[in-house]
């Protein structure tokens, strides 16, 4: 009998994990962080904005479930699908579509989880400013160690996703 064990090097991880990693400024003030970070007058590159609409933007998750998770969102705080204008509303599903597709075409992913939690009691981690998740899954993509690590592995830095989604984004 075979006692193998796999290992997963992914030594670039430890800036990552130490909080040293997240290098997209938040600058302090009013509003939420998505607004402030929108608002920031920082490059595209530097908040890892991936679009902008007139009234939606998309941009990386800092803290992904996995690589090429973006957040997809009005541009101005409002805490559901209901308190969107119309123009944002249409705005905001053309900004997913946008997004499945550049996600498709960087990772030819086997599969994109999209949803939105909202409301604390539905699992929004900033619940005032409403955001649709999008990300690639692949089968077999998920391991033992955010179930018992409370860890979850990127393979890929963020400027390097922010590379791959700008490039692959729909003109």
């Amino acid at each position: 009998m075979s006692q193998n064990l796999d290992h997963i090097w992914a030594g670039w991880r430890s800036a990552y994990v130490s909080g040293a990693g997240d290098t997209r400024p938040v600058p302090p003030g009013e509003g939420t962080i998505f607004e402030r970070i929108l608002e920031s007058g920082l490059s595209n590159r530097e908040s890892y904005v991936l679009w902008r609409g007139q009234h939606c933007a998309a941009l990386l998750n800092a803290y992904p479930y996995g690589t090429g998770h973006v957040l997809v969102m009005p541009q101005q705080a409002v805490p559901d699908l209901v308190s969107l204008s119309a123009e944002a509303h249409q705005e905001l599903w053309e900004g997913v579509r946008l997004t499945v597709r550049a996600i498709t075409d960087a990772y030819q992913p086997h599969g994109i989880n999209v949803g939105a939690n909202i409301g604390v009691a539905g699992g929004a981690s900033v619940p005032d400013h409403l955001h649709v998740h999008c990300l690639p899954r692949w089968g077999g993509d998920t391991t033992f160690l955010t179930t018992i690590a409370e860890t979850r592995m990127i393979p890929e830095p963020l400027d390097l996703t922010w590379e791959k989604l700008s490039a692959a984004w729909p003109s």
